[in-house]
């Protein structure tokens, strides 16, 4: 099964495969509450219909199915003999608004096709697929739901948490016939659970900068998010004196050159995505300004250096400019790396495959696997897309590219069942 060279075409078996992957892919693109787009959030009559369809290919191919507590789709290859715990391949499928096809939802049916090619094949542990119900927190606001439950680190609180219809999660759990009594009481353990592999496009333009069809993840950013609030005075833009004005906006605009200098000359990458000026008019100076502030890095330290650097950097800023600025936190996640061994193996994979070394590179996106560590070690691989467009209707992958990666996991499940007896 496996590839001669990744730069040549894959056996017809393995590319008819690839491309029952990518049919399977459209066809979870049907599943959408968006007029000519992909919108599928969390609890919503769409990801019932996505998880019904992949319960059903589930079942095709032989696994055992079910829906656990917060409404994650679960399949699982069971083992004749099982001498270790269980192996959990995955990805999420739920969306963004407006999303491409494959972020999340390659890695799921990559794991169902993978378990499908070893349907003969008796392994020393059982496999799980799982299709985890919410990671972009599309319609709560609050990210990671699906592996926060199964992996233990489900927040009560976020029962209360509503969405833009004024619905609580606790209410769209009874909806959806998820008793909220139940919610996350099926958690796994770090003994249940032998490891965790996710394959997902890269959502970035390395791997096509390196004319390669898949990576290995070295680890995932960390990520702080901030929202900041500065005020000065709102003014007559025709009466006030340049240097009699507290120019609120002027004030951001050199904020912001400041974040990116700083993350240009450090081991960062910050974004200000969103900023909002009020009173807004265009004969009025700006007196108030919100924007928000992201920012991530593969090191820890670092992340938590430079955002100490730049809170002091900005409030330096306002006071030079006579503004007041205050700051909110709205988001932290820790940078998590990803499990030697597992990397190790993924290598080895990716080059007795293609025969081509291994290429390694790190995440600046948040995934299911950030989450998943607390109970297990983890390992990821990316797959090459498009220019590194994700999050946009443009995102692309090439089927040839799909069938190495899944030859890849394919043979990386059967590495770590010699590995692990």
């Amino acid at each position: 099964m496996s590839l001669s060279h990744a730069n040549q075409p894959p056996t017809q078996p393995l590319h008819s495969a690839a491309e029952k992957v990518m049919q399977r892919c459209d066809k979870m693109a049907e599943f959408t509450a968006m007029q000519g787009g992909l919108l599928r959030a969390y609890l919503t009559p769409e990801h019932q219909q996505a998880h019904q369809q992949l319960a059903q290919w589930m079942q095709q191919a032989g696994l055992e199915t079910w829906q656990d507590s917060v409404g994650n789709q679960w399949g699982r290859k069971v083992a004749k003999h099982p001498t270790l715990p269980t192996l959990v391949i995955g990805s999420h499928s739920d969306t963004v608004s407006n999303a491409g096809k494959y972020d999340g939802n390659l890695g799921v049916i990559l794991g169902l096709e993978a378990l499908t090619l070893l349907t003969e094949v008796d392994l020393p542990f059982h496999v799980d697929v799982v299709a985890f119900a919410d990671e972009e927190g599309t319609r709560f606001n609050t990210t990671l739901i699906g592996s926060s439950s199964v992996a233990g680190c489900f927040q009560p609180d976020w029962l209360e948490v509503k969405d833009a219809q004024g619905i609580s999660m606790a209410e769209a759990f009874e909806s959806f016939a998820l008793p909220v009594a139940e919610v996350a009481k099926d958690a796994r353990t770090r003994a249940q659970t032998l490891a965790y592999l996710e394959v997902h496009i890269e959502q970035g333009p390395v791997l096509e900068e390196q004319d390669l069809a898949v990576g290995v993840v070295t680890g995932i950013a960390g990520a702080k998010r901030y929202q900041f609030t500065l005020k000065g005075m709102a003014g007559h833009a025709g009466t006030v004196p340049s240097d009699m004005r507290l120019d609120a906006l002027c004030g951001a605009a050199e904020m912001i050159l400041a974040i990116e200098k700083h993350a240009q000359q450090h081991d960062v990458v910050a974004t200000v995505g969103k900023c909002d000026v009020k009173p807004s008019a265009v004969n009025v100076i700006p007196g108030e300004v919100s924007f928000t502030l992201d920012i991530r890095s593969l090191d820890q330290q670092a992340l938590e250096q430079s955002v100490s650097a730049l809170l002091a950097q900005l409030s330096t800023i306002a006071a030079q400019r006579d503004l007041s600025i205050s700051h909110q936190k709205l988001y932290q996640a820790q940078a998590v790396p990803c499990d030697q061994g597992l990397q190790k193996l993924w290598g080895e994979v990716i080059e007795a495959e293609t025969n081509k070394p291994a290429f390694y590179l790190a995440s600046g996106a948040g995934h299911d696997a950030m989450v998943m560590t607390n109970i297990t070690e983890i390992g990821m691989l990316f797959v090459r897309c498009e220019k590194g467009i994700s999050h946009h209707p443009r995102e692309q992958v090439m089927t040839q590219d799909v069938a190495v990666a899944l030859d890849c996991l394919v043979a990386m499940i059967k590495k770590m069942a010699v590995a692990y007896q």
